[in-house]
């Protein structure tokens, strides 16, 4: 029953987006949610430098702060920044989605939905300060990144 309500308000939520696209231009909203991966991309490589790699000393602050920035981001509704037109490059903004993510939302939601989770319980595992749960979380949140990269993203 979780599921379907979980399913229910992810497509009127991601549906609802929408709405926040007709104030946006396709060249910013490419422009936005190229500036919202890379800035979840950094944070997750503070992640990585301190709890996977080892090469900067662990601080369980900074390591809770990016968790809690990446699951910020993965829960702000970056979904409204695909609308129509950002399927290609327009004018300078270049894009790597590839078109065939616009055909398939129901398979989008999903991994959208599995990519939030993902982030959530990386920011919950951060906060306890266990660094091999912090590991787990981390893995799965690069697993979620990976699915959706591997079936909608050009090289």
């Amino acid at each position: 029953m979780n599921r379907v309500i979980a399913g229910f308000l992810g497509s009127v939520v991601f549906a609802a987006s929408f709405s926040v696209v007709a104030q946006v231009t396709p060249e910013d909203q490419i422009k936005f949610r190229k500036a919202g991966y890379s800035f979840m991309s950094w944070n997750m490589g503070k992640i990585k430098a301190q709890v996977i790699d080892g090469s900067v000393e662990y601080n369980q602050d900074q390591v809770a702060a990016a968790a809690n920035t990446i699951a910020a981001i993965a829960n702000s509704g970056m979904g409204a920044l695909y609308g129509p037109g950002t399927d290609q490059n327009v004018g300078d903004q270049v894009t790597r989605v590839d078109p065939a993510l616009f055909d398939n939302f129901p398979d989008v939601i999903e991994l959208s939905g599995n990519f939030v989770r993902a982030a959530d319980n990386l920011a919950e595992q951060a906060a306890t300060g266990d660094q091999a749960s912090i590991r787990s979380a981390f893995g799965e949140l690069g697993q979620s990144c990976k699915a959706c990269h591997d079936k909608y993203r050009l090289d």
